[in-house]
């Protein structure tokens, strides 16, 4: 029987899925890898909510007739994020620091952590950063699958791939890291990467890529060099595990998300980087194909599978809570 343990997990679309399905919060959803029974029931420590703003006008996503402006969609996403704290406050609680993460625990609640897919909104003003800090975001994934006003995004074409982030995107990544947003750079061109991992060093603060694999077994533009996932480790920054097939399997035509692969990507992190540098982030609710890890009850299978492994439970626990608390301690404000 797989033995529970406390975990985080730095990103599901599941904001998006109760969009969908018009509910005003996330506690109960049909056809979800995650909703709020489930993170009780997988015994969850803290789970980060993206809200996934994308450029390309595709209301279907969100169970739309039309697609909104960026800010309107956020501000339906954000909605269902407060009412959930509101009307569920005997079990969950926003969280935007470490201190509160701790408090959360020691309260009993799981702690909900406020994010955004695509830094498109804002819109290359200074100013909206400011504003979605004070909405309570605490991690912007810059880019989605489009360029916008911070930098490029991840692609299969070399001479894309090699552009970075655009001028204001360098000093936006600057005011984030100043006000304790972390900067997350799944999804970004490995020039971008480059320039953020710049960033980090002169500030002495880490960056995440949030749901990204290892490119080395897996050929996604999506997933993190070797030498990005030592880049990564050396600023101190944390990779979370994504169960997307395309992200795990060197075949981008299978399709199957199975846990020896998930563990097969951890070991390397491991190997590339250090014990340190390996997280949660399951990507939950925005991938799709066939999965032995169907939702967030399911983790302690890969917690079992990395014992397996020969990993010692305090490794487990590393990759499983403890790596990416630190992160939040040394990033979040």
């Amino acid at each position: 029987m797989e033995k529970m343990m406390r975990y985080i997990d730095m990103h599901c679309d599941t904001l998006g899925s109760a969009l969908a399905q018009k509910t005003e919060t996330f506690l109960e959803l049909d056809h979800t890898m995650v909703d709020g029974l489930r993170l009780q029931q997988a015994e969850a420590g803290a789970q980060f909510f993206a809200m996934f703003l994308p450029q390309r006008n595709d209301p279907d996503w969100f169970g739309l007739e039309e697609m909104p402006p960026a800010e309107a969609l956020m501000r339906k996403m954000y909605d269902i994020f407060r009412h959930t704290m509101e009307q569920c406050s005997d079990r969950f609680a926003a969280a935007h620091n470490a201190e509160e993460l701790k408090q959360n625990q020691d309260a009993g609640k799981i702690s909900a952590f406020l994010t955004i897919e695509n830094g498109s909104l804002i819109d290359g003003k200074m100013d909206k950063i400011r504003e979605i800090y004070d909405l309570g975001v605490r991690l912007v994934t810059l880019t989605w699958n489009d360029d916008n006003c911070l930098g490029h995004c991840h692609s299969q074409k070399p001479e894309e791939m090699s552009r970075g982030l655009t001028g204001f995107g360098k000093e936006a990544v600057r005011y984030m890291q100043e006000l304790g947003i972390l900067v997350d750079v799944s999804h970004l061109s490995d020039g971008g990467f480059r320039d953020v991992a710049e960033a980090s060093r002169r500030s002495g603060v880490p960056f995440v890529a949030s749901h990204s694999n290892c490119r080395a077994l897996a050929p996604a533009t999506r997933n993190l060099t070797d030498a990005m996932i030592r880049e990564l480790a050396e600023c101190g920054g944390v990779a979370g595990l994504n169960l997307e097939p395309t992200f795990l399997n060197e075949d981008e035509m299978d399709k199957v998300s199975r846990i020896e692969r998930i563990c097969d990507h951890a070991m390397h992190l491991i190997d590339r980087g250090g014990i340190e540098c390996v997280g949660l982030g399951t990507d939950f609710d925005g991938i799709s194909g066939e999965f032995e890890i169907s939702d967030c009850t399911k983790l302690p299978l890969l917690f079992d599978a990395l014992r397996k492994r020969g990993l010692s439970e305090d490794a487990v626990e590393q990759i499983a809570y403890q790596n990416t608390a630190r992160v939040i301690r040394d990033g979040m404000r």
